[in-house]
């Protein structure tokens, strides 16, 4: 029965009232009103996925003499015309949802019997294509869903590893650029020995290079798929060859890499391969916080900061105070990247809230990774784009800094000892010098003695220490003699 504005669907529980041209049925409009939570519609990822199981499955079930061959095409139909972005509009589930993903996995099996359905000449809601028997052959949400995961993720891995990628090339390309910067090292936020600016970047550039290597690895886990476990991991109502044609099928419509499962039921009860790349992202995050802050730090001020690279000036800083500009791409990869660790953390407590043959959980397991990617992606692109690329150095600032640091002193140590290094620190700060002048004057009156010995040092010897302070930054013993 309709009405100008509903139809009548009925499902195991009953009628119920499904707008009129809704390509959804019963089972997925009990779920938008029993969990109208969030606001929140699945990503794309997940309809991808999800869809592409579909459509393998069509294909399998009617090579192995299971599906009608006619319903097998219009499935597969309906399904490449979601992958084409086409009713999209008809995936309403909140990921807050029932356990499991059942409602998800039902919105699916009924948006496309529906329009296979159309596509067969017949009504909304007459099912000549139908959800479960049709669509969800030799399935569950049981192995669908932890499958659709780990498909959802492969499917932007190239993506996400991309951008990732080009900002540590864009890092690498300004440890080039700023190699000839000489600048005071910092530890506990205190003056420490010198380094290159290109080298504090270098450090930022192979940080990231690596955490994508650690993404990358973590993915591998993800290529194991348990489809073909139905139900619980046994198999139940799907033959034999069923788990092994599926990952074959999914490989050729997706161009993924993908391996069979060694065992279904840990593929089904675990999500442990999901919280290893969720992990990995997490590291990321926590790496691109710290840099994110350093150089928030480096380009303070810039009259009362530190002032040593000047980012660029994307926007205007303050509504009251002219001329302010402010690290914002800075501060947007940090809102994201602490995003991303919180999304992280509901990983980990759904990950280990299965129980016994399944974890039902996978809904907001699913909603978390791929809100991960999608800001690591987005926040990512734009802080290279908008911010690594266009930094400056700015050297005399940098070089004043490291003039004033007393801690340039190390590079007598191997001269003088420690303890004589220390009490020309305590001079240099206690009298506003510089350790080089300090160093000198005491050369001069024959206060500075070399270690070990009674000998004086020269101020010939001071000044040939500190004659090149590039030096000081490439490692070795500076001795003070002309080949030192």
């Amino acid at each position: 029965m309709m009405t100008q504005e509903n139809r009548i669907e009925k499902d195991t529980l009953g009628t119920i009232n499904v707008p009129r041209n809704a390509l959804y049925g019963a089972q997925t409009q009990r779920a938008i009103e029993n969990f109208p939570v969030s606001g929140l519609l699945p990503w794309k990822a997940f309809i991808w996925s999800m869809v592409v199981i579909k459509m393998a499955a069509a294909r399998v079930n009617k090579n192995l003499g299971l599906l009608d061959e006619q319903i097998a095409l219009k499935i597969e139909q309906a399904a490449q015309e979601i992958i084409t972005d086409k009713w999209l509009d008809q995936f309403r589930v909140d990921p807050f949802q029932a356990g499991a993903g059942t409602s998800h996995n039902m919105n699916v099996n009924e948006v496309i019997a529906n329009r296979a359905t159309q596509l067969m000449g017949g009504d909304l809601g007459e099912y000549r294509v139908h959800p479960n028997d049709h669509v969800n052959m030799c399935q569950s949400t049981n192995d669908t869903i932890p499958t659709a995961i780990r498909l959802g993720c492969l499917w932007r891995l190239d993506e996400m590893c991309l951008a990732i990628q080009n900002l540590g090339e864009a890092l690498e390309q300004k440890s080039r650029d700023f190699d000839g910067v000489i600048k005071s090292g910092r530890t506990h936020l205190q003056d420490a020995v010198p380094i290159r600016l290109g080298q504090e970047f270098s450090g930022y550039a192979r940080a990231v290079f690596r955490d994508n290597e650690r993404i990358q690895r973590s993915a591998d886990g993800l290529r194991r798929l348990p489809i073909g476990g139905t139900a619980i991991g046994t198999g139940l109502n799907a033959p034999p060859e069923y788990h092994s044609a599926m990952v074959k099928e999914l490989q050729q419509i997706t161009g993924i890499r993908l391996y069979t499962s060694d065992n279904l039921f840990e593929g089904m009860q675990s999500m442990a391969d999901m919280v290893d790349f969720s992990a990995a992202m997490r590291t990321l995050a926590l790496t691109l916080v710290r840099i994110a802050n350093d150089l928030r730090l480096l380009a303070s001020g810039p009259a009362t900061g530190l002032d040593e690279i000047r980012l660029p000036p994307v926007q205007p800083g303050s509504s009251i105070m002219p001329g302010k500009v402010n690290p914002v791409l800075a501060e947007m990869l940090n809102m994201a990247m602490f995003h991303i660790i919180g999304c992280d953390t509901t990983v980990t407590m759904a990950a280990q809230a299965g129980q016994l043959e399944l974890n039902v959980m996978m809904p907001i397991i699913a909603h978390e990774l791929f809100e991960m990617m999608q800001v690591m992606i987005g926040s990512v692109n734009a802080f290279t784009s908008k911010c690594i690329k266009g930094i400056q150095a700015n050297p005399e600032k940098a070089e004043g800094w490291l003039q004033k640091n007393s801690i340039l002193v190390t590079a007598l140590n191997p001269i003088i000892g420690y303890a004589a290094g220390a009490e020309l620190v305590k001079e240099a700060l206690r009298s506003n010098r510089t350790i080089i002048e300090v160093a000198r004057e005491k050369a001069r009156q024959h206060l500075l003695v070399k270690l070990n010995s009674s000998e004086p040092v020269t101020p010939e010897e001071v000044d040939m220490v500190f004659a090149n302070l590039r030096r000081l930054t490439e490692g070795g013993i500076i001795d003070g003699s002309a080949g030192g």
